[in-house]
């Protein structure tokens, strides 16, 4: 006998992980399936404090949008078979323009414009990947992927995807206007 799968949407992936079993447990929700991740590192947390410190000081100086941090969760894709996908962001800058208002439910329903991505040893090519092509298509603008082991930053937009050194400038484009960091400044000396 075959037994069809079952998905779950992201309001039952948000009143599953509500439940006692996942308090002490990093989930996200992956076309309807919930996939845990691992607990980030020392490294990783400093890695995005440094950065979304930055990120977020440019936003509220030059009153741009709201930023998030911390794993905030984006549903990213909604499905009418239930494979929803809601991703926790290490950090996300969404404008005003798709907030004016200050977020008060516990998913967020709109692609962020920025989503930054640290990447832990645990992380898969395959699965950074996907991640990446979900937000874009989502709407999201700019994905900034970070390699603490190399250094380095993929930068992936609609228009292609690039590598930043530690040299190199990252920019905010049209997306972040004005935001610029050299590369090797976002990781610890």
């Amino acid at each position: 006998m075959v037994v069809d799968k079952q998905f779950i949407s992201a309001e039952k992936f948000l009143e599953l992980v509500e439940q006692p079993q996942y308090v002490d447990r990093v989930v996200e929700l992956v076309e309807g399936e919930i996939v845990e991740m691992t607990r980030p590192s020392g490294q990783h947390g400093e890695i995005t404090m440094m950065l979304s410190v930055h990120i977020a000081n440019h936003v509220y100086q030059n009153v741009l949008g709201r930023v998030t941090a911390a794993e905030t969760g984006f549903i990213v894709s909604r499905d009418s078979d239930g494979k929803d996908t809601v991703r926790g962001l290490d950090i996300a800058f969404v404008s005003f323009a798709k907030a004016p208002n200050p977020f008060v439910s516990r998913l967020i329903d709109v692609a962020p414009d920025l989503a930054v991505e640290v990447i832990s040893p645990s992380n898969e090519a395959a699965s950074i990947r996907l991640e990446v092509l979900q937000l874009l298509n989502a709407g999201t603008s700019l994905v900034w992927v970070v390699y603490p082991d190399n250094r380095i930053v993929d930068v992936h937009s609609a228009s292609g995807a690039k590598t930043l050194h530690e040299n190199d400038i990252l920019s905010g484009g049209d997306v972040l206007p004005g935001f610029e960091i050299r590369v090797g400044d976002i990781f610890p000396k």
